[in-house]
């Protein structure tokens, strides 16, 4: 049998045979596109590659990239465990042109790997290709001499792909492989194809045109290609088997659970155990790559994967915590491909004892409450939706759970209240994650790096030097020359100056040059890792492109800055040797009057464990030590015993810091870090920690001085909490506990008060139009004014409000501060008659405004006149009474 990893090697040797090159997978979290919780398909690392944002230093490449589709548009978890390919972790194989070959030699490629290397009959295998797409029709024919009954042209999207409504896009032909015909199902594009006979595993994209608004605008200047083979799927096929949980790394995770549990890996339990293996996958690879269990964002999915296996765990009648257990065999199945996987272990298997500790708590918590809300309720009554989604919100109990312990008692649950509720949270779920993960690529910054390449840092051993200017932006933009008065981003092709990253914050000084030009760069950024952009304010005098400056950096400030990051190294070590190696960097923040360290710790550090850790760090300052700096390569480092970030991208060559005692040839502290460091431990002088608290969850914060300002801070520190003692009418040693109470009450009253906002908004209030239903021509309508409320919570508004009159229309309008937005939704019985499209842009025209628009079932739109929300509810009215 050829084992998953072998068919993941062999594929990424043949196209290195060709020529590709290998590219290792990208994290999970997606560098270069905010508009994505994870990757979740190949070609996303090359997506500014393949719009010429970014260039590579080869033309042709092949991964096998990790990807998560468990969350937004593209949400596979739902039938997990139920199918024979849903999965919410896979990998992808890809092979990639950017540029260097097309259709043809792609389809070669193909074939030659399948037939040949693979050993598939190509009597199994059928082609499709898009119904316009001749030339990829005759190359199936000429290259794989396949009949033209199995290639077969497919009219729809399924085989034109697009980056989006802008961009690269093309045709696709995609590879189907035939089960056999004990296998119901037809061929693609047959009434059959939904069957499970013929499954597709591989895509070929043919790159070749550009769109601006889903509308082909020209051809690329260079064609390319962009494949992509599920792991699983062609694993399936390798082994000879047709379900994907039937592979050898299922097989293996799915026999260390039936063992853990003591219930068999088929029949009723089967889909239980697939649930563990598939999400110990997703869950593993994405605590490796950062990401931890919270309520919000990449950490919020996470958690629902992880809780969705530990059910099943329950269902199986696991007694005790079982994920954590898998670990080693998921190491063990993957961590020679994955290494970051073997690295991370400890923190894998810490967070996933943490989490299903909770969440059986959760279960037991559960339980007991949902006895509690049904105690009066009868046979046949129904539980009201909004009681299960506080359940499953506010104590993480699953729907599923509450209907199947109701089940039992003849109770049923109220499904559509339910999912309005859900659609409210996901409403607020999808705003806060809009705007989050990695910053957008700036086409800006992407042009200067091509044009003037990288700039060098120099500052490792200068704080000033000489450098040439070689762009200069202002407001967005490119410009040639500025004078007194201005501030502009500088760039020049080397620089002292750090620009900020890695938590260490950008460097400050001064510039002087030809022209008269004197001025003070007040910050420093750095774009794409590369461009340092320094904040200048001109004083005096001028610059121009092509000039050359002297800079220098501002000595005091950089030495404060050495000294916290370098403070920052000591306090990482100190914390892994008193609190475990579970703990693994978060965040930092490097600052001159202050340092501020995250770290994954699932509970908080008492007082005496934190005393050790900064008296460890202080004993290693007062050793004064030389701080050591080498460059090497990522592996070497790695494999030294250095510390590198999980997910963090580093190039080619990495500095690595080592610092400390040294005990059995290993310095106290080593870590991959390209930020400025004292010379020796004893120039920081003085380590104090002032402050330990949650970030989030299994994430911890420590906040500390050192120098002078730990000296200041201790000085003032008694004054200080006498003070504070005095003001609260308590003793110094009663000032936390007093403190955390003000401040727990006071969130308290806060949520109370928003409620309450809300409910009144709901309600109505003097002024408002009725709540309704009211029949307007023949329609329930329910249309109403709500003061004050947020336009980002209409849409969920009118949800609530179509869910709670069943059919008909809802049209709600929000005013703040004299302008007004409305929101209008048409029930799916009424969208043959009605849109909501239509109904909102009436309401628009009332407001003083223009336009609106959505969907016929959902719209929403807004004007500046406020005073008006009533006539805007009457001209829909008006609609509606034809």
């Amino acid at each position: 049998m050829t084992s998953t990893n072998d068919i993941r090697r062999s594929f990424l040797d043949y196209f290195a045979g060709e020529g590709h090159a290998r590219v290792p997978s990208a994290p999970l979290v997606p560098q270069n596109d905010p508009t994505l919780m994870f990757v979740n398909a190949g070609m996303v690392p090359f997506k500014n590659v393949f719009t010429g944002l970014e260039t590579r230093p080869y033309k042709t490449a092949v991964s096998s990239q990790k990807c998560v589709r468990a969350g937004g548009k593209h949400n596979d978890l739902d039938n997990v465990g139920y199918t024979a390919r849903h999965h919410t972790f896979f990998e992808m194989l890809g092979n990639f042109s950017f540029g260097e070959y097309f259709k043809e030699q792609a389809i070669h490629h193909a074939w030659t790997l399948l037939t040949r290397e693979w050993g598939l009959d190509p009597n199994r295998l059928t082609a499709t290709v898009y119904h316009t797409d001749d030339q990829a029709f005759d190359l199936w024919k000429k290259i794989a001499g396949l009949p033209e009954d199995r290639i077969i042209r497919i009219a729809t999207k399924d085989n034109f792909w697009a980056m989006g409504a802008d961009g690269p896009c093309g045709p696709c032909s995609e590879v189907f492989y035939d089960h056999g015909d004990h296998i119901w199902g037809g061929p693609p594009g047959s009434p059959e194809e939904d069957g499970d006979r013929f499954v597709e595993i591989w895509n070929l994209v043919f790159m070749q045109h550009m769109q601006a608004s889903d509308e082909i605008v020209g051809d690329l200047p260079k064609p390319s290609i962009d494949t992509g083979m599920g792991l699983e799927r062609v694993a399936a096929v390798l082994q000879g088997v047709h379900d994907n949980y039937d592979t050898d790394t299922f097989k293996a995770l799915i026999a260390e659970s039936s063992a853990l549990t003591g219930t068999a890996a088929t029949g009723d339990t089967q889909a239980s155990h697939r649930v563990i293996a598939d999400h110990l996958r997703a869950s593993g690879f994405l605590v490796a790559d950062g990401v931890l269990p919270a309520n919000e964002g990449r950490g919020y999915v996470l958690r629902r994967i992880m809780r969705r296996a530990m059910r099943h765990a329950h269902l199986l009648g696991a007694k005790d915590p079982l994920m954590h257990r898998m670990v080693p065999s998921l190491v063990a199945e993957m961590g020679a491909a994955f290494p970051e996987l073997v690295r991370a272990q400890p923190l894998i298997e810490t967070t996933l004892l943490q989490e299903e500790t909770r969440f059986r708590r959760t279960l037991a918590n559960g339980l007991r409450l949902l006895d509690e809300a049904t105690a009066d309720m009868g046979e046949g009554e129904t539980l009201a939706g909004e009681t299960a989604f506080k359940l499953y919100d506010t104590y993480g109990f699953p729907y599923d759970l509450t209907e199947d312990a109701l089940r039992g008692q003849g109770l049923s649950v109220d499904r559509p209240g339910f999912d309005a509720a859900m659609a409210e949270q996901k409403r607020a779920a999808r705003a806060a994650w809009k705007g989050s993960g990695e910053a957008a690529s700036d086409e800006l910054w992407f042009d200067l790096a091509e044009e003037v390449g990288t700039t060098e840092f120099i500052g490792y051993s200068a704080e000033e030097g000489e450098g040439q200017v070689v762009a200069l932006v202002k407001d967005g933009a490119r410009i040639e020359r500025a004078g007194a008065g201005e501030t502009v981003d500088l760039i020049v092709n080397q620089t002292p100056f750090y620009g900020e990253s890695g938590g260490q914050v950008g460097d400050a000084g001064t510039l002087t040059g030809d022209r008269g030009l004197s001025g003070r760069i007040t910050d420093t950024a750095k774009h794409l890792g590369r461009i340092f952009a320094h904040r200048l304010m001109i004083e005096a005098g001028e610059v121009a492109v092509g000039d050359s400056v002297h800079l220098t950096v501002d000595h005091a400030r950089r030495g404060a800055i050495r000294a916290n990051h370098s403070a920052t190294h000591l306090l990482h070590e100190a914390l892994r040797q008193r609190l475990g190696l579970h703990v693994a960097q978060k965040g930092s923040l490097v600052a001159p009057d202050r340092l501020r360290f995250d770290f994954s710790q699932p509970t908080a550090i008492d007082g005496s464990a934190m005393a050790l850790v900064e008296a460890d760090v202080n004993r290693e300052i007062r050793g004064n030590s030389e701080v050591a700096t080498r460059v090497m390569t990522p592996e070497d480092a790695v494999a030294e015993g250095a510390m590198a970030l999980f997910g963090e991208k580093y190039g080619d060559e990495v500095r690595v810091v080592s610092m400390g005692s040294v005990e059995g040839g290993k310095a106290y502290s080593l870590e991959l870090c390209g930020g400025t460091h004292v010379r020796a431990l004893g120039d920081i002088g003085l380590f104090k920690v002032i402050g330990e608290s949650a970030v989030s969850s299994g994430v911890r914060r420590v906040e500390a001085l050192t120098g002078e300002a730990a000296r200041a801070w201790l000085a003032g520190r008694d004054e200080k909490l006498r003070e504070a003692a005095a003001a609260l009418k308590t003793s110094p040693d009663e000032v936390p506990a007093r403190v955390a109470a003000l401040v727990e009450e006071r969130k308290r009253l806060e949520r109370e008060l928003a409620e309450a906002k809300k409910a009144l908004a709901l309600g109505g209030g003097a002024g408002a139009a009725p709540a309704g239903p009211e029949q307007v021509g023949g329609v329930n309508f329910m249309g109403q004014v709500l003061d004050g409320l947020d336009p980002k919570a209409l849409r969920g508004a009118v949800d609530e409000a179509r869910a709670r009159i069943g059919s008909g229309v809802v049209v709600l309008v929000a005013v703040n501060e004299g302008r007004a937005s409305v929101a209008a939704g048409v029930s799916e019985d009424l969208l043959g008659r009605l849109s909501a499209v239509d109904l909102v842009k009436a309401a628009v025209v009332a407001l003083g405004g223009q336009g609106g628009g959505g969907r016929p079932d959902m719209a929403q739109g807004g004007g500046p006149d406020g005073a008006k929300a009533s006539e805007a509810i009457a001209a829909v009215k008006a609609i509606l009474a034809g």
